[in-house]
């Protein structure tokens, strides 16, 4: 029946020209082109799978128990990335690992260690003991749109390597409690235990994230998992990289979402931006003259809609950066310079 489709649009179309030559002799306008049909979607999305697969390996991992003699086992997945041949993967799931064996898509096994770790975005660095695997091509999670295709690749449950379909569910998820500085990719693909450290890729096949954590009751894929953007983790590669370890910016404030009631209440000039309700001791904030009551409006011009925005913002600034920081003190309009600190270790 399809192979008719083609010549019968193609009579009604030959019908309708002549038609409208027809009628245009008589003086009536001439009927609209028919509009340009849609590009279909793809039935297959193996061509991606197949240029990123290669570049997902399988940990199987051994951790022991403090006081335990008998060693655990557990499995999770991992990325290789860029020219070095290192690996991305989660850091739940290879923090205080005794030994990691990793079983490249070519047949290898090699053990593998731990070369540095972010607990803050729950994302690890490893290296391989021998040839690694082709690297990934890398895309760019800030190109994510709600809606589209991306698919999860890694080893749930230590069944081997496994690829998972699903959409873009949302993008910019925080407050989930799962890392300190969250900016998750939430996706409907299905993600399982195992899958951490795993690749998160567009329809071109290319790296958009690595797959972090679901939202399960049961332990099992609810359709609700998300990913680390893959900006967010080339940043902690590069640093651990270089430095054996992962530093940030750090202000030294605390404070809270302008809302109209706040804004209201405190007589504030636009219900938007940070109100800022503490400044440390000795701080850069303190250094560059931000007090309590001030609200901060924008970091270095890109807006601060949220504390937790701004605490990104700061985050992802090298220390000794100088940032500007606007806003307002009262009625007044308010433009300071801050050299970003490093952040303290274990700071909440």
């Amino acid at each position: 029946m399809s192979s008719l489709r083609p010549l019968a649009y193609a009579a009604g179309l030959a019908l309708a020209v002549a038609a409208g030559a027809w009628l245009g002799s008589r003086g009536a306008a001439t009927p609209a082109a028919p509009p340009e049909p849609r590009p279909a979607a793809p039935l297959s999305y193996a061509d991606p799978v197949a240029q990123a697969a290669p570049s997902v390996i399988n940990l199987y991992i051994v951790q022991r128990d403090r006081g335990a003699q008998a060693a655990d086992r557990s499995n999770a997945s991992a990325v290789a990335v860029g020219p070095q041949g290192l690996l991305l993967s989660s850091y739940h799931a290879v923090a205080g690992a005794a030994a990691i064996e990793a079983t490249l898509p070519d047949g290898r096994t090699l053990s593998a260690r731990v070369l540095g770790g972010d607990p803050d975005t729950d994302l690890a660095v490893l290296a391989l003991a021998g040839p690694p695997p082709v690297p990934i091509a890398v895309g760019r999670a800030s190109d994510l749109r709600v809606g589209d295709v991306v698919l999860a690749i890694g080893n749930p449950y230590g069944v081997g390597q496994t690829v998972t379909h699903g959409v873009v569910s949302a993008t910019g998820r925080s407050h989930l409690g799962l890392t300190r500085f969250e900016n998750f990719i939430q996706t409907d693909a299905a993600i399982n235990p195992g899958n951490s450290g795993g690749a998160l890729i567009n329809a071109r096949g290319e790296l958009v994230g690595i797959n972090a954590a679901i939202y399960s009751e049961s332990g099992g894929s609810h359709g609700i998992g998300f990913a680390v953007p893959v900006e967010i983790a080339l940043g902690v590669l590069r640093q651990v990289a270089a430095k054996g370890r992962v530093t940030r910016g750090w202000l030294g404030i605390a404070g809270q979402d302008v809302t109209p009631a706040l804004a209201a209440a405190y007589g504030l000039r636009e219900p938007r931006g940070v109100l800022v309700s503490t400044v440390t001791e000795g701080s850069p904030a303190q250094r560059a003259g931000l007090r309590p009551g001030d609200v901060i409006a924008a970091v270095d011009g890109e807006p601060a809609a949220t504390a937790f925005g701004v605490l990104n913002q700061v985050a992802v600034r090298e220390p000794g950066a100088m940032v500007r920081l606007s806003g307002w003190r009262g009625g007044q309009r308010l433009e300071l310079q801050a050299v970003v600190g490093e952040r303290p270790d274990g700071l909440r």
